[in-house]
């Protein structure tokens, strides 16, 4: 393989290497500091849900960080904590790819709908959400600490998510 080639795989908690990479990845592109408590929170909770892009020579070049929970005991809610491409390998598609894959994964353990916040002024990751079908639910003013505003998107998945909580009977405890 080539460094123009790229595969994805579903992140392995036990590198440290490919954690070192995540971190310094996401610290260089995203306005929001995130202690390695943030960061163990998700990958050790959720690693299937958290997807890598590598280039063949394996340089870790993308990140996709989520989690899954029950949203007010109702409905299950995927959410997108954080999404990172290296500057130099942005626009060839990376970013949507790792999307879909935390969105598929999280769709096959029976997810309702998926949230994330963007700053309004990243107009690149708006028009990759809102293409994806996300629709911007609430503008959240101040959000993050550069006191930049966000908003709030959200992507409906299945009919539970376009009903209001208070009409939608508890969701079931799984049985294992």
């Amino acid at each position: 393989m080539s460094d123009s080639e790229i595969y994805y795989e579903q992140l392995k908690i036990e590198s440290e290497k490919d954690f070192e990479c995540i971190k310094s990845l996401i610290s260089d592109d995203l306005s929001e500091p995130y202690s390695i408590y943030v960061y163990r929170f998700f990958l050790n909770q959720w690693p299937d849900l958290c997807y890598i892009a590598k280039t063949g020579n394996d340089n870790l070049i993308g990140v996709v960080i989520s989690k899954l929970e029950p949203h007010r005991d109702v409905r299950l809610r995927g959410y997108i904590g954080m999404l990172a491409v290296q500057k130099q390998y942005r626009g060839r598609g990376i970013a949507k790819e790792l999307v879909k894959k935390t969105i598929n994964e999280m769709i096959e353990q029976g997810c309702d709908e998926v949230m994330l916040e963007t700053e309004v002024v990243n107009i690149p990751a708006i028009t990759l959400y809102e293409n994806m079908g996300f629709i911007r639910s609430k503008r959240l003013y101040r959000y993050y600490l550069n006191q930049h505003d966000a908003f709030r998107l959200i992507l409906p998945v299945t009919k539970k998510s376009q009903t209001r909580s208070a009409f939608l009977p508890p969701l079931q405890p799984k049985v294992i």
